[in-house]
C-alpha cells in the first residue's frame, strides 16, 4: 500500500476527489430545466417506422396528420419525416418515394437525397422535406400508410409509417403546402 506523507492511503484521497466531483456535477447539472425539464414532457417511445435495409437505416418515419379529432382531407398534402442512415462503405441516394394507394405522388423538395458513406440524413422539420401530394383518402393520427423508399443502390422497401396527429410533440412541426390550383 502506498501512503503519502501525512499517512492516508492514496486511494482513499482518490476515491474522496471522486465523489466530491460527482456530487458538485449533480448539484450544478441537476437543477438547471426547473419546471420545464423535458423529462416532465411525455414523449413516445419512437416517433415512428424503422428498419435496416442493405445498408441503410430509416429510422423515426411518420407522417403528420391534423391535429387531433381532425384528419387531412383528400386531395390535400402530408409532409413525411423520416432519419437515414448510410451504414456502406459507398454513397446511395434516396432517389425517390411512393404511397401506393395514399398519395397520388410523393415529392423531395430538394430532389434527390444524398447519402455519402457512414453519414447521415435528417429529414426531419420542422417544415417537411418529403411530401405527399394529392391523398387519395383522408388521413388522420394512429393509423399507419405503406410508404416505399427507393435508393439508388440498395433498391426499394416499404414500410408501414404511422401517422401522427399534430399534437402534443408534434404540434410544432409545419404542415405540407397545400396543393396548387390550377385554374383553366
Amino acid at each position: 500500500m502506498i501512503r503519502a506523507s501525512s499517512g492516508k492511503t492514496v486511494a482513499r484521497r482518490l476515491l474522496i476527489g471522486a465523489g466530491a466531483v460527482a456530487l458538485l456535477t449533480v448539484a450544478i447539472t441537476g437543477c438547471e430545466a426547473g419546471e420545464d425539464a423535458p423529462t416532465l414532457e411525455f414523449h413516445s417511445a419512437s416517433s415512428g417506422a424503422h428498419t435496416v435495409f442493405n445498408g441503410i437505416t430509416i429510422t423515426n418515419a411518420f407522417v403528420l396528420s391534423n391535429p387531433s379529432g381532425s384528419s387531412l382531407a383528400a386531395g390535400s398534402n402530408a409532409g413525411l419525416f423520416v432519419g437515414l442512415f448510410n451504414n456502406n462503405t459507398s454513397a446511395d441516394e434516396l432517389t425517390g418515394a411512393s404511397a401506393p394507394g395514399t398519395a397520388g405522388s410523393v415529392s423531395l423538395t430538394g430532389g434527390t437525397v444524398a447519402l455519402p458513406a457512414e453519414q447521415s440524413a435528417y429529414l426531419t422539420g420542422p417544415q417537411p422535406d418529403v411530401v405527399l401530394n394529392n391523398l387519395t383518402k383522408p388521413l388522420a393520427g394512429g393509423t399507419t400508410i405503406p410508404i416505399t423508399f427507393t435508393f439508388a443502390h440498395a433498391g426499394s422497401v416499404t414500410l408501414q409509417v404511422p401517422v401522427e396527429a399534430k399534437s402534443f410533440y408534434w404540434a410544432t412541426y409545419s404542415p405540407a403546402p397545400s396543393p396548387t390550383s390550377s385554374t383553366p
